[in-house]
């Protein structure tokens, strides 16, 4: 019996679906450029081969949302999985020269019948993709704006950031703009609380970077009332 409960705690071993897909068609944009939208939609998956791109839920009368931020040997346009453009989405690059392999969701079909084990990869990825939605959702629920703003920073820094000496990391230049649309609220809101951070040490940032102490700001949720 323990040998059974030992196994079944075992992680499973997480497939790649880079393994079962063939090169396909690379694409290059400018920083700023759409991808795809809702004039535009799309029906394709997409990889990123370099650079990174925002996904973004498009809203009439409450602005953008973020959805994500995408980076290197990441996927998305997840919607030609399901054989239906997703009109209220948006990807846009976010750097100069960012390059994408793009796959029709027919060809991916086609690959998934040949190569079953690339289904299971890409049902894991949107699994790993739905619980930190749900995750993010249980945050809007029960956490104020401050601390969504700081598991939004410690998310982007521990996707986007490198480790610093000091044991900082460091990513690149989020605006206050484009951090408002994650958490919800409005970019007047974000500068403030961003301020706030900045002056209890738990952050450094300006139009090059952005430099956060991952320690101080966990240690201040553990303090912060919800």
């Amino acid at each position: 019996m323990a040998t059974s409960s030992a196994a079944l705690a075992t992680p499973r071993r997480l497939e790649d679906p880079l393994a079962y897909l063939t090169c396909s068609s690379v694409l290059e944009y400018k920083k700023d450029q759409v991808i795809y939208g809702p004039d535009q939609p799309s029906m394709s998956l997409y990889l990123i081969v370099g650079g990174k791109v925002k996904i973004q839920r498009i809203k009439d009368h409450w602005g953008d949302v973020l959805v994500d931020i995408y980076c290197t040997d990441e996927f998305f346009g997840d919607s030609a999985l399901v054989g239906s453009p997703d009109i209220n989405e948006k990807a846009v690059a976010l750097e100069d020269k960012t390059t994408v392999m793009v796959w029709t969701g027919e060809v991916v079909e086609d690959f998934m019948m040949r190569r079953p084990r690339l289904g299971i990869a890409l049902v894991q990825m949107l699994t790993q993709r739905c619980v930190h939605f749900s995750r993010r959702i249980e945050s809007f629920a029960s956490d104020n704006i401050e601390r969504r703003l700081a598991r939004t920073l410690i998310h982007f820094s521990e996707r986007l950031g490198r480790a610093m000496e000091d044991g900082s990391l460091e990513m690149m230049p989020l605006t206050h703009e484009l951090l408002s649309q994650y958490v919800g609220t409005s970019r007047e809101i974000v500068t403030y609380y961003m301020n706030r951070f900045r002056k209890h040490g738990y952050v450094r940032y300006s139009r090059k970077a952005i430099v956060l102490y991952p320690d101080a700001i966990r240690n201040s949720l553990r303090t912060t009332p919800a």
